[in-house]
């Protein structure tokens, strides 16, 4: 018989980055429409982002975090 084991689930980066989008956003109260503006793109795309449905380039990365004021590591660490 073959054992089964049981994996520990790790997040993924994108998923990582989700998360932590998110939680910055809350935490300095900004709507998504004011992050959006702050950042130069759609309140659309800051949505799916946000529920990891897309992943930005590394460009995005740079202007969310400037929008947030944070380092771009700290988006996906």
């Amino acid at each position: 018989m073959a054992k089964t084991s049981k994996k520990s689930r790790t997040a993924s980066l994108s998923e990582k980055f989700a998360t932590h989008l998110k939680s910055e956003r809350l935490r300095r109260k900004l709507s998504q429409e004011t992050l959006a503006k702050k950042a130069g793109l759609s309140v659309s795309y800051i949505s799916m982002l946000e529920r990891g449905q897309r992943t930005p380039p590394l460009d995005t990365l740079e202007s969310l975090s400037k929008a947030l004021g944070v380092t771009p590591a700290s988006l996906i660490a």
